[in-house]
């Protein structure tokens, strides 16, 4: 039970996080935009909802809607390093670990005791 409600303000932190560096960087281009193109290419200012739209419009143009982050390439080169460095058996302890790490059934088809904390 603690472990759910752990990773539920984890959840709700990362949002709120998530929101809030949409909101300052929605804050940033306005100002930006705002400050030199009505300036040197006569166009319109922009309001702040215009802003939010442009910077997800050139996320989706330019950027995708991949669900990867910024650092998804390198962390996914390491982790195929190590897993080709590994032994046989240390990548069923490997697997084991997040199985239970996870909550899954053992290969028994039993369900693993809590880790002790």
């Amino acid at each position: 039970m603690r472990h759910a409600v752990r990773w539920s303000v984890k959840g709700i932190a990362v949002l709120a996080a998530v929101i809030a560096v949409l909101g300052l960087l929605s804050l940033a281009v306005m100002l930006l935009w705002n400050s030199l193109v009505p300036e040197l290419f006569h166009g319109p200012p922009l309001q702040y909802w215009q802003a939010l739209g442009l910077l997800l419009l050139s996320r989706i143009l330019f950027g995708g809607l991949r669900g990867r982050g910024w650092h998804g390439h390198w962390r996914q080169r390491m982790w195929r390093e190590r897993w080709e460095n590994m032994t046989p058996e240390e990548r069923e302890r490997l697997r084991e670990h997040f199985q239970r790490r996870c909550g899954r059934q053992t290969a028994t088809g039993e369900t693993p005791p809590p880790p002790s904390t």
